[in-house]
Protein backbone atom coordinates (compact mmCIF):
# COMPACT_ATOMS: atom_id res chain seq x y z
CA UNK A 1 0.00 0.00 0.00
CA UNK A 2 1.10 3.44 -0.87
CA UNK A 3 2.51 6.21 1.69
CA UNK A 4 -0.37 9.18 1.61
CA UNK A 5 1.83 11.90 2.43
CA UNK A 6 4.61 13.21 0.17
CA UNK A 7 6.37 16.33 1.21
CA UNK A 8 7.18 18.98 -1.56
CA UNK A 9 8.50 22.71 -0.81
CA UNK A 10 6.95 24.72 1.75
CA UNK A 11 3.99 22.29 2.78
CA UNK A 12 2.34 23.88 -0.14
CA UNK A 13 -0.50 22.00 -0.61
CA UNK A 14 1.29 18.46 -0.57
CA UNK A 15 -1.47 16.31 0.40
CA UNK A 16 -3.20 13.93 -1.72
CA UNK A 17 -5.72 11.41 -1.50
CA UNK A 18 -4.53 8.41 0.18
CA UNK A 19 -2.53 6.24 -1.85
CA UNK A 20 -2.82 8.20 -5.06
CA UNK A 21 0.98 9.11 -5.32
CA UNK A 22 0.67 10.97 -8.41
CA UNK A 23 -1.77 13.55 -7.32
CA UNK A 24 0.30 16.29 -5.95
CA UNK A 25 -0.39 20.04 -6.88
CA UNK A 26 2.12 21.71 -8.82
CA UNK A 27 1.21 25.19 -7.46
CA UNK A 28 3.78 26.65 -4.64
CA UNK A 29 3.23 29.54 -3.36
CA UNK A 30 5.70 32.42 -4.53
CA UNK A 31 6.88 33.10 -0.83
CA UNK A 32 7.69 28.45 -0.35
CA UNK A 33 10.68 27.96 1.76
CA UNK A 34 12.50 24.71 1.51
CA UNK A 35 11.21 21.77 2.84
CA UNK A 36 13.89 20.96 4.54
CA UNK A 37 13.72 24.39 6.21
CA UNK A 38 9.99 24.82 6.75
CA UNK A 39 10.13 24.14 10.52
CA UNK A 40 13.32 25.46 11.30
CA UNK A 41 11.40 28.66 12.74
CA UNK A 42 8.14 29.92 13.69
CA UNK A 43 8.29 32.43 11.04
CA UNK A 44 8.94 29.49 8.77
CA UNK A 45 5.97 27.70 9.79
CA UNK A 46 3.96 30.49 9.02
CA UNK A 47 4.95 30.50 5.49
CA UNK A 48 3.58 26.45 5.80
CA UNK A 49 0.49 27.87 7.63
CA UNK A 50 -0.25 29.99 4.88
CA UNK A 51 -0.59 27.69 2.31
CA UNK A 52 -2.61 26.09 3.96
CA UNK A 53 -5.11 29.78 4.21
CA UNK A 54 -4.31 29.85 0.25
CA UNK A 55 -5.43 26.44 -0.53
CA UNK A 56 -8.99 27.52 -0.16
CA UNK A 57 -8.95 29.71 -2.91
CA UNK A 58 -7.06 27.83 -5.29
CA UNK A 59 -8.32 26.02 -8.94
CA UNK A 60 -7.38 22.14 -8.26
CA UNK A 61 -8.23 19.88 -11.67
CA UNK A 62 -10.71 22.25 -13.62
CA UNK A 63 -12.56 25.95 -13.21
CA UNK A 64 -15.51 24.65 -11.56
CA UNK A 65 -13.12 23.25 -8.32
CA UNK A 66 -11.83 26.67 -7.06
CA UNK A 67 -11.16 25.51 -3.21
CA UNK A 68 -13.98 25.99 -0.51
CA UNK A 69 -15.86 28.56 -2.83
CA UNK A 70 -16.75 25.81 -4.99
CA UNK A 71 -18.24 22.92 -2.52
CA UNK A 72 -20.16 25.58 -1.13
CA UNK A 73 -21.70 25.81 -4.42
CA UNK A 74 -22.14 22.26 -4.89
CA UNK A 75 -23.73 22.10 -1.62
CA UNK A 76 -26.22 25.19 -2.04
CA UNK A 77 -27.05 23.47 -5.66
CA UNK A 78 -27.80 19.89 -4.44
CA UNK A 79 -30.72 21.71 -2.03
CA UNK A 80 -33.29 23.72 -2.61
CA UNK A 81 -32.92 27.47 -1.96
CA UNK A 82 -30.59 28.16 -4.68
CA UNK A 83 -32.08 28.01 -8.41
CA UNK A 84 -29.92 26.94 -11.59
CA UNK A 85 -31.80 29.15 -13.44
CA UNK A 86 -30.33 27.48 -17.06
CA UNK A 87 -28.40 24.64 -17.71
CA UNK A 88 -25.54 27.62 -18.95
CA UNK A 89 -22.71 25.99 -19.92
CA UNK A 90 -22.61 22.95 -17.94
CA UNK A 91 -21.06 23.89 -14.68
CA UNK A 92 -22.50 22.29 -11.58
CA UNK A 93 -25.04 21.00 -13.34
CA UNK A 94 -25.08 17.24 -12.66
CA UNK A 95 -24.37 17.93 -9.17
CA UNK A 96 -27.71 19.98 -9.01
CA UNK A 97 -29.14 16.67 -10.83
CA UNK A 98 -27.99 14.69 -7.84
CA UNK A 99 -26.07 12.53 -10.31
CA UNK A 100 -22.38 13.55 -9.82
CA UNK A 101 -21.88 13.57 -6.11
CA UNK A 102 -23.20 9.36 -6.08
CA UNK A 103 -20.34 8.43 -9.18
CA UNK A 104 -17.33 7.14 -7.85
CA UNK A 105 -15.66 7.89 -11.00
CA UNK A 106 -16.54 11.59 -10.90
CA UNK A 107 -13.99 14.23 -11.13
CA UNK A 108 -16.02 16.59 -8.84
CA UNK A 109 -16.01 13.54 -5.85
CA UNK A 110 -12.06 13.20 -6.32
CA UNK A 111 -11.85 16.69 -5.93
CA UNK A 112 -13.62 17.24 -2.30
CA UNK A 113 -12.04 14.12 -1.10
CA UNK A 114 -8.68 15.59 -2.14
CA UNK A 115 -9.04 18.83 -1.47
CA UNK A 116 -10.38 18.22 2.31
CA UNK A 117 -7.46 15.82 2.80
CA UNK A 118 -4.80 18.30 1.78
CA UNK A 119 -5.37 20.31 4.21
CA UNK A 120 -5.18 17.62 6.94
CA UNK A 121 -2.11 16.19 5.61
CA UNK A 122 -0.47 19.83 5.77
CA UNK A 123 -2.54 20.68 8.98
CA UNK A 124 -0.63 17.41 10.68
CA UNK A 125 2.87 18.08 9.73
CA UNK A 126 2.46 21.55 11.20
CA UNK A 127 1.32 20.11 14.50
CA UNK A 128 4.03 16.95 14.70
CA UNK A 129 6.63 19.92 13.78
CA UNK A 130 5.87 22.95 15.30
CA UNK A 131 6.68 22.23 18.99
CA UNK A 132 10.71 22.00 17.98
CA UNK A 133 10.72 25.05 15.72
CA UNK A 134 12.74 28.02 17.04
CA UNK A 135 10.33 31.58 17.89
CA UNK A 136 8.63 32.78 20.76
CA UNK A 137 6.05 29.64 22.56
CA UNK A 138 3.04 32.50 21.54
CA UNK A 139 3.84 31.78 17.75
CA UNK A 140 3.96 28.41 17.84
CA UNK A 141 0.66 28.13 19.89
CA UNK A 142 -0.64 30.11 17.00
CA UNK A 143 0.66 28.22 14.16
CA UNK A 144 -0.47 25.14 16.06
CA UNK A 145 -3.71 26.02 17.00
CA UNK A 146 -4.61 26.96 13.86
CA UNK A 147 -3.27 23.30 12.17
CA UNK A 148 -6.03 21.86 14.81
CA UNK A 149 -8.35 23.73 14.38
CA UNK A 150 -8.06 23.19 10.11
CA UNK A 151 -7.88 19.55 10.61
CA UNK A 152 -10.70 19.61 12.68
CA UNK A 153 -12.77 21.36 9.74
CA UNK A 154 -11.80 19.55 7.35
CA UNK A 155 -13.03 15.97 8.82
CA UNK A 156 -15.89 17.82 9.82
CA UNK A 157 -16.70 18.55 6.24
CA UNK A 158 -15.69 15.28 4.93
CA UNK A 159 -17.73 13.75 7.51
CA UNK A 160 -20.74 15.64 6.58
CA UNK A 161 -20.20 14.49 2.86
CA UNK A 162 -19.05 11.16 2.59
CA UNK A 163 -20.84 9.54 5.46
CA UNK A 164 -24.44 9.11 6.91
CA UNK A 165 -25.73 11.93 9.00
CA UNK A 166 -25.37 11.95 13.02
CA UNK A 167 -27.89 10.47 14.39
CA UNK A 168 -29.34 12.21 17.96
CA UNK A 169 -30.38 9.59 19.01
CA UNK A 170 -27.02 8.27 19.72
CA UNK A 171 -24.96 5.30 18.64
CA UNK A 172 -23.15 6.62 15.18
CA UNK A 173 -21.31 3.23 14.95
CA UNK A 174 -21.85 3.92 10.62
CA UNK A 175 -19.26 4.16 8.61
CA UNK A 176 -17.30 7.79 8.73
CA UNK A 177 -14.41 8.58 7.14
CA UNK A 178 -10.43 7.69 7.95
CA UNK A 179 -9.54 10.05 10.89
CA UNK A 180 -5.83 11.32 9.75
CA UNK A 181 -3.77 12.28 12.82
CA UNK A 182 -0.35 11.75 11.76
CA UNK A 183 1.86 13.35 8.55
CA UNK A 184 2.81 9.84 7.23
CA UNK A 185 0.44 6.89 7.14
CA UNK A 186 -1.00 4.35 5.02
CA UNK A 187 -4.39 5.02 3.77
CA UNK A 188 -6.33 3.53 7.18
CA UNK A 189 -9.92 1.83 7.21
CA UNK A 190 -13.22 4.37 7.85
CA UNK A 191 -13.56 4.99 11.34
CA UNK A 192 -17.09 5.64 12.78
CA UNK A 193 -19.19 8.48 12.90
CA UNK A 194 -18.96 8.62 16.28
CA UNK A 195 -15.01 8.43 16.18
CA UNK A 196 -14.89 11.13 13.69
CA UNK A 197 -16.74 13.81 15.82
CA UNK A 198 -14.36 12.66 19.12
CA UNK A 199 -11.37 13.46 17.15
CA UNK A 200 -13.16 17.05 15.59
CA UNK A 201 -14.42 17.66 18.89
CA UNK A 202 -10.71 16.68 20.60
CA UNK A 203 -9.06 19.50 17.99
CA UNK A 204 -11.17 21.85 18.80
CA UNK A 205 -11.01 22.08 22.37
CA UNK A 206 -7.12 21.98 21.80
CA UNK A 207 -7.30 24.74 19.70
CA UNK A 208 -9.69 26.97 21.87
CA UNK A 209 -6.66 26.49 24.69
CA UNK A 210 -3.78 27.25 22.05
CA UNK A 211 -6.01 30.89 20.25
CA UNK A 212 -7.11 33.94 21.34
CA UNK A 213 -8.87 36.95 19.61
CA UNK A 214 -5.57 38.39 17.62
CA UNK A 215 -4.47 36.92 14.45
CA UNK A 216 -3.16 39.03 11.13
CA UNK A 217 -5.97 38.80 8.95
CA UNK A 218 -9.67 37.46 9.05
CA UNK A 219 -8.43 34.56 6.41
CA UNK A 220 -6.32 33.26 9.89
CA UNK A 221 -8.23 31.47 12.24
CA UNK A 222 -8.74 32.77 16.02
CA UNK A 223 -10.29 31.98 18.55
CA UNK A 224 -13.78 33.23 17.27
CA UNK A 225 -13.80 31.44 14.36
CA UNK A 226 -12.70 28.19 16.55
CA UNK A 227 -15.41 28.73 18.56
CA UNK A 228 -18.27 29.49 15.43
CA UNK A 229 -16.73 25.80 14.29
CA UNK A 230 -17.35 24.17 17.73
CA UNK A 231 -20.54 25.64 17.48
CA UNK A 232 -21.45 23.98 14.01
CA UNK A 233 -20.97 20.72 15.21
CA UNK A 234 -22.79 20.66 18.14
CA UNK A 235 -25.17 21.94 16.40
CA UNK A 236 -25.02 18.90 14.08
CA UNK A 237 -24.60 16.45 17.22
CA UNK A 238 -27.86 17.54 18.65
CA UNK A 239 -25.69 19.06 21.35
CA UNK A 240 -27.90 22.48 21.63
CA UNK A 241 -27.77 24.11 24.76
CA UNK A 242 -23.55 23.74 24.47
CA UNK A 243 -23.83 25.05 20.42
CA UNK A 244 -25.43 27.84 21.50
CA UNK A 245 -23.26 29.14 24.34
CA UNK A 246 -20.21 28.43 21.46
CA UNK A 247 -22.28 30.61 19.29
CA UNK A 248 -22.43 33.54 21.57
CA UNK A 249 -18.78 33.02 22.02
CA UNK A 250 -18.02 33.09 18.36
CA UNK A 251 -20.09 36.27 17.59
CA UNK A 252 -18.49 38.25 20.63
CA UNK A 253 -17.08 41.60 19.21
CA UNK A 254 -18.86 41.43 15.73
CA UNK A 255 -21.49 43.10 14.86
CA UNK A 256 -24.28 42.59 12.50
CA UNK A 257 -23.94 44.88 8.70
CA UNK A 258 -25.58 47.74 7.87
CA UNK A 259 -28.76 47.92 5.22
CA UNK A 260 -25.64 49.76 3.21
CA UNK A 261 -23.39 46.82 3.70
CA UNK A 262 -26.06 44.49 2.69
CA UNK A 263 -25.95 46.11 -0.98
CA UNK A 264 -22.12 46.01 -0.84
CA UNK A 265 -21.35 42.63 -2.21
CA UNK A 266 -20.88 40.15 0.10
CA UNK A 267 -17.10 40.28 -1.58
CA UNK A 268 -14.89 41.87 1.60
CA UNK A 269 -13.86 40.19 4.29
CA UNK A 270 -13.27 43.71 5.80
CA UNK A 271 -17.45 43.91 6.67
CA UNK A 272 -17.45 43.98 10.66
CA UNK A 273 -19.81 41.10 10.44
CA UNK A 274 -17.06 38.68 9.11
CA UNK A 275 -15.66 36.49 11.32
CA UNK A 276 -14.04 34.31 8.92
CA UNK A 277 -13.26 34.78 4.98
CA UNK A 278 -10.73 33.94 2.23
CA UNK A 279 -9.82 36.96 1.01
CA UNK A 280 -8.25 37.74 -2.84
CA UNK A 281 -6.03 40.39 -4.20
CA UNK A 282 -6.14 41.93 -7.46
CA UNK A 283 -2.79 40.19 -8.88
CA UNK A 284 -4.71 36.99 -7.72
CA UNK A 285 -7.23 37.12 -10.46
CA UNK A 286 -8.44 33.57 -10.61
CA UNK A 287 -10.78 34.06 -13.69
CA UNK A 288 -13.34 31.33 -14.02
CA UNK A 289 -12.21 29.63 -10.98
CA UNK A 290 -13.70 31.55 -8.68
CA UNK A 291 -16.64 31.52 -6.03
CA UNK A 292 -17.67 34.78 -7.79
CA UNK A 293 -17.43 33.78 -11.47
CA UNK A 294 -20.53 31.11 -10.61
CA UNK A 295 -22.27 32.95 -7.81
CA UNK A 296 -21.90 36.63 -8.70
CA UNK A 297 -24.74 38.92 -10.83
CA UNK A 298 -21.67 40.86 -13.06
CA UNK A 299 -18.61 39.14 -14.04
CA UNK A 300 -18.89 38.52 -17.57
CA UNK A 301 -18.35 34.54 -17.76
CA UNK A 302 -20.12 32.72 -19.98
CA UNK A 303 -21.91 30.84 -16.82
CA UNK A 304 -22.97 34.10 -14.72
CA UNK A 305 -24.25 35.73 -18.50
CA UNK A 306 -26.85 32.67 -19.46
CA UNK A 307 -27.13 31.04 -16.09
CA UNK A 308 -27.70 33.78 -13.51
CA UNK A 309 -28.38 32.21 -10.08
CA UNK A 310 -32.17 32.62 -8.50
CA UNK A 311 -33.81 32.41 -5.32
CA UNK A 312 -36.35 29.73 -4.33
CA UNK A 313 -39.29 32.06 -4.88
CA UNK A 314 -41.00 30.28 -2.57
CA UNK A 315 -38.47 31.62 -0.41
CA UNK A 316 -38.64 34.67 -1.52
CA UNK A 317 -42.21 35.22 -0.81
CA UNK A 318 -41.60 34.81 2.81
CA UNK A 319 -39.62 37.76 3.07
CA UNK A 320 -40.98 40.43 4.47
CA UNK A 321 -41.39 43.76 2.15
CA UNK A 322 -39.56 46.07 4.74
CA UNK A 323 -36.79 43.58 5.20
CA UNK A 324 -34.10 44.83 3.27
CA UNK A 325 -33.33 41.59 2.08
CA UNK A 326 -35.58 41.64 -0.01
CA UNK A 327 -33.48 43.48 -2.10
CA UNK A 328 -30.73 40.86 -3.05
CA UNK A 329 -33.05 39.38 -5.96
CA UNK A 330 -34.79 40.64 -8.15
CA UNK A 331 -38.27 38.91 -8.87
CA UNK A 332 -39.43 41.25 -11.89
CA UNK A 333 -35.73 40.73 -13.46
CA UNK A 334 -37.22 39.33 -16.16
CA UNK A 335 -39.23 42.67 -17.33
CA UNK A 336 -37.57 46.09 -18.41
CA UNK A 337 -40.35 48.40 -17.27
CA UNK A 338 -40.23 46.58 -13.93
CA UNK A 339 -36.78 44.93 -13.10
CA UNK A 340 -34.40 46.77 -10.53
CA UNK A 341 -32.19 49.85 -12.82
CA UNK A 342 -29.26 48.14 -10.39
CA UNK A 343 -29.73 44.91 -12.69
CA UNK A 344 -28.59 46.97 -15.80
CA UNK A 345 -26.47 49.11 -14.27
CA UNK A 346 -24.24 45.84 -13.11
CA UNK A 347 -24.53 43.63 -16.04
CA UNK A 348 -23.98 44.03 -19.30
CA UNK A 349 -26.78 43.75 -22.24
CA UNK A 350 -25.87 39.88 -23.17
CA UNK A 351 -26.25 39.10 -19.54
CA UNK A 352 -29.47 37.01 -19.57
CA UNK A 353 -32.08 38.82 -17.23
CA UNK A 354 -34.41 35.81 -15.12
CA UNK A 355 -37.23 36.81 -12.14
CA UNK A 356 -35.52 36.05 -8.74
CA UNK A 357 -31.81 36.30 -9.76
CA UNK A 358 -29.34 37.21 -7.40
CA UNK A 359 -27.74 40.43 -6.59
CA UNK A 360 -26.39 39.37 -3.50
CA UNK A 361 -22.92 38.50 -4.65
CA UNK A 362 -21.01 40.67 -6.84
CA UNK A 363 -17.58 40.51 -8.16
CA UNK A 364 -14.82 43.42 -8.96
CA UNK A 365 -16.14 44.23 -12.26
CA UNK A 366 -17.09 42.49 -15.19
CA UNK A 367 -13.35 41.45 -16.14
CA UNK A 368 -12.59 40.33 -12.64
CA UNK A 369 -13.90 37.88 -10.53
CA UNK A 370 -11.86 39.13 -7.84
CA UNK A 371 -13.97 39.04 -4.25
CA UNK A 372 -13.59 38.25 -0.67
CA UNK A 373 -15.47 34.68 -0.09
CA UNK A 374 -17.54 34.10 3.25
CA UNK A 375 -17.24 31.53 5.36
CA UNK A 376 -18.28 32.86 8.88
CA UNK A 377 -20.33 35.78 9.80
CA UNK A 378 -21.67 36.83 12.68
CA UNK A 379 -25.25 36.53 11.59
CA UNK A 380 -24.89 32.95 11.25
CA UNK A 381 -23.97 32.79 14.77
CA UNK A 382 -27.35 34.91 16.07
CA UNK A 383 -29.33 32.41 13.96
CA UNK A 384 -27.29 29.30 15.25
CA UNK A 385 -27.64 30.25 18.82
CA UNK A 386 -31.27 31.41 18.61
CA UNK A 387 -31.92 27.77 16.53
CA UNK A 388 -29.93 25.88 19.70
CA UNK A 389 -32.01 27.61 22.21
CA UNK A 390 -35.16 26.94 20.59
CA UNK A 391 -34.23 23.65 20.18
CA UNK A 392 -33.10 23.23 23.87
CA UNK A 393 -36.61 24.56 24.93
CA UNK A 394 -35.25 27.77 25.80
CA UNK A 395 -38.32 29.75 23.75
CA UNK A 396 -37.90 33.26 25.53
CA UNK A 397 -33.88 33.73 24.69
CA UNK A 398 -34.32 32.43 21.64
CA UNK A 399 -37.44 34.94 20.42
CA UNK A 400 -35.33 37.60 22.38
CA UNK A 401 -32.34 36.71 19.94
CA UNK A 402 -34.19 36.43 16.97
CA UNK A 403 -35.74 39.96 17.70
CA UNK A 404 -32.46 41.33 18.44
CA UNK A 405 -31.35 40.21 14.81
CA UNK A 406 -34.36 41.11 13.01
CA UNK A 407 -33.96 44.61 14.02
CA UNK A 408 -31.15 45.03 11.91
CA UNK A 409 -32.41 43.16 9.29
CA UNK A 410 -36.29 44.53 9.11
CA UNK A 411 -37.29 47.70 10.60
CA UNK A 412 -40.59 46.85 10.87
CA UNK A 413 -40.26 43.17 12.60
CA UNK A 414 -42.57 42.95 15.56
CA UNK A 415 -42.11 39.94 17.39
CA UNK A 416 -44.58 37.33 16.29
CA UNK A 417 -44.80 35.59 19.62
CA UNK A 418 -44.37 32.08 18.62
CA UNK A 419 -42.81 29.23 20.45
CA UNK A 420 -41.68 25.35 19.97
CA UNK A 421 -41.84 24.14 16.26
CA UNK A 422 -43.34 27.78 15.24
CA UNK A 423 -40.50 29.39 16.19
CA UNK A 424 -37.96 26.79 15.38
CA UNK A 425 -39.59 27.06 12.10
CA UNK A 426 -39.38 30.86 12.04
CA UNK A 427 -35.66 30.49 12.64
CA UNK A 428 -34.88 28.55 9.82
CA UNK A 429 -36.64 30.46 7.45
CA UNK A 430 -34.79 33.55 8.53
CA UNK A 431 -31.10 31.07 8.14
CA UNK A 432 -32.38 30.30 4.60
CA UNK A 433 -32.67 33.85 3.92
CA UNK A 434 -29.63 35.25 5.48
CA UNK A 435 -26.93 32.54 4.55
CA UNK A 436 -28.25 32.18 0.52
CA UNK A 437 -25.42 30.99 -1.39
CA UNK A 438 -23.12 30.79 1.32
CA UNK A 439 -22.80 26.90 1.59
CA UNK A 440 -25.21 25.50 4.73
CA UNK A 441 -28.29 24.49 3.25
CA UNK A 442 -27.27 21.41 2.26
CA UNK A 443 -25.97 20.41 5.46
CA UNK A 444 -29.14 21.34 7.03
CA UNK A 445 -31.23 19.47 5.24
CA UNK A 446 -28.97 16.34 6.07
CA UNK A 447 -28.37 17.11 9.62
CA UNK A 448 -32.22 17.25 10.47
CA UNK A 449 -33.12 14.41 8.80
CA UNK A 450 -35.05 17.04 5.60
CA UNK A 451 -36.07 15.43 2.40
CA UNK A 452 -35.20 17.78 -0.58
CA UNK A 453 -38.31 19.56 -2.26
CA UNK A 454 -38.10 22.13 -5.09
CA UNK A 455 -41.69 21.26 -5.77
CA UNK A 456 -43.91 24.52 -5.91
CA UNK A 457 -41.08 27.21 -7.02
CA UNK A 458 -39.08 28.65 -10.02
CA UNK A 459 -36.60 25.27 -10.16
CA UNK A 460 -36.90 24.37 -13.95
CA UNK A 461 -37.49 20.80 -14.86
CA UNK A 462 -35.24 20.56 -17.57
CA UNK A 463 -32.36 21.80 -15.54
CA UNK A 464 -32.49 19.62 -12.59
CA UNK A 465 -33.62 17.15 -15.28
CA UNK A 466 -36.76 16.58 -12.41
CA UNK A 467 -35.11 16.12 -9.25
CA UNK A 468 -37.74 18.18 -7.48
CA UNK A 469 -37.50 15.73 -4.61
CA UNK A 470 -35.61 13.02 -2.27
CA UNK A 471 -36.61 11.55 0.12
CA UNK A 472 -35.17 12.00 3.98
CA UNK A 473 -32.49 9.40 5.01
CA UNK A 474 -31.99 7.70 1.79
CA UNK A 475 -28.52 6.39 0.31
CA UNK A 476 -28.23 9.78 -2.17
CA UNK A 477 -27.19 12.02 0.81
CA UNK A 478 -24.27 10.41 1.17
CA UNK A 479 -21.55 10.96 -1.61
CA UNK A 480 -19.83 7.90 -2.64
CA UNK A 481 -15.94 7.70 -2.33
CA UNK A 482 -13.79 8.63 -5.22
CA UNK A 483 -12.49 5.39 -6.76
CA UNK A 484 -8.77 6.50 -6.92
CA UNK A 485 -9.58 5.99 -3.22
CA UNK A 486 -11.04 2.65 -3.78
CA UNK A 487 -8.02 1.49 -5.66
CA UNK A 488 -5.28 2.82 -3.31
CA UNK A 489 -6.12 1.94 -0.20
CA UNK A 490 -7.53 -1.98 0.63
CA UNK A 491 -8.97 -0.83 4.02
CA UNK A 492 -11.69 1.19 2.16
CA UNK A 493 -14.88 0.22 2.05
CA UNK A 494 -17.62 2.47 -0.38
CA UNK A 495 -21.18 3.29 0.09
CA UNK A 496 -24.14 1.92 -0.42
CA UNK A 497 -25.81 3.63 -3.55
Amino acid sequence: MKKIFKPIAALALAFSTFGCADDYLDTVPTDAVSSESVFTTTQNAMTALNGIHRSLLLRYDSQGQAGEGAVMIMREVLADDVVMTTTGNGWYVSISRWQNHILETSGDVRFVWRFYYKIIGNANLIIANIDEADGPQEEKDEIKGQALAYRAWAHFNLVQLFADRYDFAGGNSQLGVPVVTEPITEGGARNTVEEVYTQVNADLDAAIALLDESRNFKSHLNINVVNGIKARVLLTQGKYAEAATFANDAREGYSLMSEADLYGGFNSYDNAEWIWGSHQVDDQQTYFASYFAYMSLNFSSTNIRNNPKAINSSLYDMISDSDYRKGLWDPNASDPELRDPYIDEMTLSTFAKIDYMNRKFIAQGNASSVGDVPYMRAAEMYLLEAEALARSGQDGAAATLLTEFMAERDPEYTASGNTGAALIEEIMVQRRIELWGEGFRFYDLKRLNLPLDRTGANHVASVINNKFEEPAGSNLWTWQIPIDELNANENMVQNPS
